[in-house]
């Protein structure tokens, strides 16, 4: 392979189904999915580009992968997988061309480094190269929590934040800028704790926040410190595993954001934090994603 190349896998989706294959991506390479439609053709697609050729096996972990999502009634679409070598400068313009500046009400602006979009006066910047990475705040679930950790800010107040699985540390960054404190994020992924502490100290608020490769299954069941936020943007499955373990780390008056919710699943989750005194203040749907927000009365 010619230094600088990339293999970049790409799986035929439908409008539906996009971001849920784009997880399926994600899950199988440990690397950052994304989704376009073209408009000429109507196609659309999720991708996912790596430094090495994949072995053989990965079609026959994506087919088993897509006909599960099939199998929750989900329409997929032709589900088709190809495999193609591209340059890396292909590769970069690609990002440029479907990564934008994204706006969180007039307090938050999170854009590419190549953008020269100016933030407004008093905004908070972040600045976040999508690629290699985890995470640019354009899927849903983490704009939504992008908007929360706007919407809860309270400028004369000492707000802690916790984030529970940060992937590029988008979350925990944000809220550094935005005057959290302190800052606090965790992932059980080494490589994801790696980018976000690189993605922090480009941001300049490494030294702000504290980030840690922990799992949310083996964390002590007494909490050193609770917090007024809690972002967790997890699979269902885990959040319902775990629930304990999240609300004893959040003080009474919190706020709990739950995001990566499949819609189908969203009212599952909203019941079982119901049942243990959360209610739910704020939803949004997009797409096959739910996410919301709950306060611990």
């Amino acid at each position: 392979m010619k230094r600088g190349a990339l293999w970049k896998v790409s799986v035929a989706a439908t409008s539906e189904s996009e971001e849920a294959l784009g997880e399926l991506l994600v899950r199988h390479f440990s690397q950052p999915a994304s989704s376009h439609t073209d408009f000429r053709t109507g196609r659309t697609t999720a991708c996912v580009y790596l430094e090495r050729k994949p072995p053989v096996r990965f079609r026959a972990a994506l087919r088993a992968g897509i006909a599960e999502l099939r199998g929750f009634g989900l329409e997929v679409g032709p589900g088709k997988i190809l495999l193609q070598k591209i340059r890396r400068e292909n590769w970069a313009e690609s990002w440029r061309r479907h990564f934008k500046p994204l706006d969180i009400a007039g307090k938050l602006l999170v854009k590419p480094s190549w953008s020269r979009r100016k933030p407004q006066r008093g905004q908070a910047v972040v600045i976040l190269d999508p690629g290699l990475s985890f995470g640019t705040g354009q899927h849903p679930t983490t704009s939504f929590c992008l908007h929360e950790l706007v919407r809860h800010r309270e400028p004369q107040q000492r707000l802690a934040f916790l984030d529970i699985g940060t992937g590029s540390g988008i979350l925990a960054i944000a809220a550094a800028k935005l005057g959290y404190a302190p800052v606090h994020a965790l992932d059980f992924d080494p490589e994801s704790v790696r980018v976000a502490k690189t993605n922090a100290n480009g941001n300049g608020v490494l030294n702000k926040m504290k980030l840690s490769r922990q799992d949310l299954t083996r964390l002590p069941v007494v909490p050193a410190r609770r917090y007024d936020l809690i972002c967790a943007n997890l699979i269902s499955t885990l959040l319902l595993a775990e629930r304990e373990r999240i609300l004893a780390r959040l003080k009474q008056g919190g706020t709990l954001v739950l995001a990566g919710i499949l819609k189908s699943e969203f009212g599952q989750v909203r019941n079982f934090f119901a049942a243990a005194g959360l209610r739910l203040t704020r939803r949004r749907s997009e797409k096959e994603w739910c996410s919301g927000s709950f306060l611990r009365r």
